[in-house]
C-alpha cells in the first residue's frame, strides 16, 4: 500500500506542464513571442485550441464557452485561420511541422467540415514532414461525420473525456453520457484510423465511491483503452466559478481520494497497463509506454508526452507556446483575441523568459517527474536539504550521492518533491489543485 502523509501532502501543489508555471506568468517584452518564433528551426509542433462546447460540464476549469451560437464559432474559427497565416510567415522555411494536436474545449463542437478546413489550412501553410495528429474529443457530440473528418485528415490519436460510468456521478458533475453512446464514439474512431485511444477518467468525484471507480476502470480495460489519463477532480470554485454547482459535501475525503489513487494505480498496472509517469497509463505497445521505457518520456502542455520537439506553437485563444528560452500565452478573452488576429497580429503577450537557471531546474523536474529520478547540482540540493529530509526519511525518495530518486511508495508524492525545486513556490500565493 502507498503510505499516507497527509502532512506532506497538506501544499496544493502545480501539474508542472510547463516550468516556469502559468501562475508566474507576467508580461513579455514587445514582439518577444514574433522574435522566438523567427528563431525557431528542426522539427516543430502545433497545438490548435478550439474553446467551445456543445455542453458544458460543471467541474470543468477549461476556457470553453457554449458551441450554440454560431456566428460567435465562425468568428473565432476566422481569427485562427488569420494565425495560422501570421505563424507560418514568421516560421523560417526550414521548420518541419511533426505533431499537430487539436484541444479544447472540444474540438467536434464544430462542424466536420470546419474541422477539415483547418486541416485543409495547416497543410498550405507549414511545411508537415511525416506529421502525426491527434485529437480530443467529446463522445456526446462525436458523429458518423466526425469519424469521416478524422479519417480524411489521417489522425492516429485520439483522447476521449469520459470521466466516469457511473451515471449518478455523470449527474453530479454535468456530463451525462451513456455506455451505447462511448461504444458508438469507439467504432467510429476505430473505423477511422485511430490506433491509440485515450480515455480521460476522474477520481475524488462527488458521490463517487471506490466501486465506482472499479468498475468505470473495467469497463475502460474491456472497451480496448490504449492509454488512460486518470486524474484526481480538483474542486477550486473560487478559481472555477462554475463549480459552485457540485456539492463540496458530496467529494470524497483526503485519505479516501488517496485510496483511489492507488487503488486505479493497482488496477491498471495489474491489468495490461504501464506506469507513465504518476497519471497516465498505456498498453506495452503504445508509442507512450515505449518511450517511458526507453527513457524518452517528456512533459509538456498536454501532459506526458512522446514528442521530441523543444518547440510547441499554440494556436488560439488562451493557446501556450513553449521555447527553450521562452514560453508565451495567447490573449484568454476570446473577443479580443479575434480582434487582434483579424489585424494580422499576434496575440502572445503573457509569458515569461526563461533564465539559464529556469531552464535547469525545469530540466531536473521534467526529469524527475518522466524518468523518477534526476541528477542534482550541489548547489541546488544545498538550497532544498532541509525540506527533501521529510521525503528522505520517510522512504520517499532516495539520495544516492547526488542522485533523487522516488521509490514506488513515493510516488503519489512526485508532484510534491518537484515543488521543493520550484523557487517561484516560495513567492507565489496562486492556488492549485491537490497533489492527490
Amino acid at each position: 500500500m502507498w503510505p499516507y502523509y497527509p502532512d506532506l501532502l497538506e501544499t496544493p501543489v502545480p501539474r508542472y506542464t510547463s516550468y516556469p508555471t502559468a501562475a508566474d506568468f507576467g508580461k513579455l517584452p514587445a514582439d518577444a513571442f514574433g522574435r522566438a518564433l523567427e528563431e525557431t528551426s528542426g522539427d516543430i509542433s502545433l497545438y490548435l485550441h478550439i474553446p467551445f462546447c456543445e455542453k458544458i460540464c460543471f467541474y470543468c476549469g477549461c476556457n470553453t464557452g457554449a458551441a450554440g451560437r454560431r456566428q460567435r464559432v465562425e468568428s473565432y474559427l476566422s481569427a485562427l485561420h488569420s494565425e495560422i497565416e501570421i505563424i507560418s510567415t514568421r516560421l523560417p522555411k526550414d521548420a518541419r511541422v511533426r505533431r499537430i494536436a487539436f484541444g479544447g474545449g472540444s474540438p467536434n463542437a464544430i462542424l466536420p467540415s470546419e474541422f477539415i478546413d483547418l486541416v485543409d489550412a495547416l497543410n498550405r501553410h507549414f511545411w508537415l514532414d511525416d506529421t502525426e495528429w491527434s485529437i480530443e474529443l467529446d463522445p456526446r457530440t462525436m458523429t458518423s461525420a466526425w469519424g469521416e473528418a478524422i479519417a480524411e485528415a489521417g489522425v492516429t490519436r485520439a483522447s476521449m473525456g469520459v470521466q466516469t460510468f457511473a451515471a449518478h456521478c455523470q449527474e453530479a458533475i454535468g456530463r451525462v453520457q451513456d455506455d451505447g453512446l462511448i461504444c458508438r464514439s469507439i467504432d467510429w474512431l476505430r473505423s477511422a484510423g485511430i490506433t491509440s485511444l485515450n480515455f480521460d477518467l476522474m477520481y475524488g468525484l462527488p458521490e463517487q465511491s471506490l466501486e465506482d471507480l472499479a468498475d468505470s476502470l473495467e469497463y475502460t480495460q474491456l472497451l480496448g483503452a490504449d492509454r488512460v489519463a486518470l486524474f484526481g477532480y480538483a474542486h477550486v470554485p473560487q478559481i472555477v466559478p462554475r463549480q459552485r454547482v457540485i456539492d463540496a459535501s458530496a467529494l470524497p475525503g483526503r485519505e479516501e481520494r488517496f485510496r483511489m489513487a492507488e487503488f486505479g494505480f493497482d488496477y491498471l498496472t495489474g491489468n495490461g497497463y504501464e506506469p507513465v509517469g504518476f497519471d497516465h497509463f498505456a498498453r506495452a505497445f503504445d508509442p507512450l509506454a515505449i518511450a517511458t521505457r526507453e527513457g524518452r518520456l517528456r512533459r509538456n502542455f498536454q501532459g506526458f508526452t512522446d514528442d521530441r520537439s523543444d518547440v510547441l506553437i499554440g494556436m488560439g485563444a488562451t493557446a501556450i507556446s513553449g521555447f527553450p528560452g521562452l514560453i508565451a500565452q495567447n490573449e484568454k478573452n476570446t473577443g479580443r483575441y479575434r480582434m487582434l488576429s483579424s489585424q494580422g497580429r499576434l496575440s502572445a503577450s503573457e509569458g515569461i523568459q526563461r533564465s539559464s537557471e529556469d531552464r535547469m531546474r525545469g530540466h531536473f523536474i521534467e526529469r524527475l517527474l518522466c524518468q523518477g529520478e534526476a541528477q542534482l547540482s550541489l548547489c541546488l540540493f544545498a538550497r532544498v536539504e532541509s525540506r527533501l529530509q521529510p521525503f528522505l526519511a520517510r522512504g520517499l525518495a532516495v539520495l544516492d550521492e547526488l542522485t533523487l530518486r522516488i521509490t514506488p511508495e513515493g510516488l503519489p508524492y512526485a508532484r510534491t518533491i518537484a515543488a521543493l525545486f520550484d523557487p517561484y513556490r516560495e513567492a507565489s500565493a496562486r492556488s492549485f489543485s491537490s497533489a492527490i
